[in-house]
């Protein structure tokens, strides 16, 4: 890879993403012949999470230890960042504790590109407040990627809270790369301006934006960041933008539905939609293994396939 970290994807061209995706499907491969691999053998991963999460940390976790990693997870609640200590205090702790490479998840957005200037090994960015979700992104591309063959031409509607969303700042660079028309939809008061700028193309309608649509990706209220202070109710946005079964049947049968999660089941989508096999969230979380398994390779071990029986 060119670069030593991943903070984001502004900087990623198609090639720098088809590079992770093809190396993913080649790790995915060999995987289910079950070749066991140790190219990230003597290597040692720290996830430093300052913010919850389950399928990111336990992705990470498995992917590292699927490359031959030893892993450890810090959790903020339980470590010194809990007596003072600062942030980069911390990762330079961890590094000189043995850290070849540091996944951090933090509420502030610019903590992981802040940590890359302070530490001489990788960082990868696994959520930074409202700002990006990179390995998400790269995810989900993927998952698109293995089933359709492509995303040139595709049209893919991003619907929900984007105002706080990491995730769809990372996709919108993503799938734009990759060669999809891109829309975002929600209510006003979700939608943040330079979503254009970006490259994604707005609408206010939910009805116009499933026309056409091949992808609909669905994002949860980050009530955490306070979005739900800018709806008159969660029942009111479930009325307006909740993804059901009717909304699944306008939007067509071969669309696929994908979601970052946790899912938020009967506010931006039914239970019948999420156990519809139009939905690919399960897949999501599979692939999730496979391409940061892949990243970490190509930062930690390069281009040597060693493998174990």
């Amino acid at each position: 890879m060119k670069e030593r970290s991943l903070v984001s994807l502004d900087s990623w061209s198609r090639e720098d993403i088809e590079e992770v995706l093809n190396h993913a499907r080649e790790l995915k491969r060999r995987l289910a012949q079950g070749e066991r691999f140790s190219f990230l053998a003597g290597k040692n991963v720290t996830l430093a999470f300052y913010e919850p999460s389950t399928r990111t940390r336990v992705s990470f976790e498995e992917a590292a230890q699927l490359g031959g990693a030893r892993t450890h997870t810090v959790l903020a609640a339980t470590s010194s960042v809990a007596k003072g200590e600062s942030l980069v205090d911390t990762v330079r702790t961890l590094v000189a504790a043995g850290a070849d490479a540091l996944v951090l998840r933090h509420p502030a957005a610019g903590a992981p590109a802040l940590v890359a200037r302070h530490v001489p090994v990788p960082v990868i960015n696994a959520g930074d407040g409202a700002h990006a979700h990179p390995t998400q992104a790269l995810l989900d591309a993927f998952t698109l990627w293995e089933r359709l063959g492509s995303l040139d031409g595709l049209t893919v509607t991003i619907i929900g809270d984007i105002r706080f969303s990491r995730v769809a700042r990372s996709n919108i660079t993503a799938f734009t790369r990759l060669g999809a028309r891109v829309r975002v939809a929600g209510p006003p008061t979700l939608l943040p301006p330079g979503l254009e700028a970006l490259g994604a193309e707005v609408r206010e309608n939910l009805e116009e934006a499933l026309r056409g649509t091949d992808v609909v990706y669905l994002l949860r209220i980050q009530k955490e960041r306070s979005s739900a202070a800018y709806l008159p109710s969660l029942a009111e946005y479930s009325r307006f933008w909740g993804f059901n079964e009717e909304r699944l049947a306008l939007a067509g049968p071969k669309v696929l539905v994908l979601h970052p999660g946790p899912a938020n089941i009967g506010v931006e989508v039914s239970a019948g939609v999420a156990r519809s096999p139009q939905a690919l969230f399960t897949t999501q979380v599979t692939n999730g293994v496979v391409v940061r398994l892949a990243l970490l390779h190509l930062l930690l071990g390069g281009n040597d396939y060693a493998s174990r029986s």
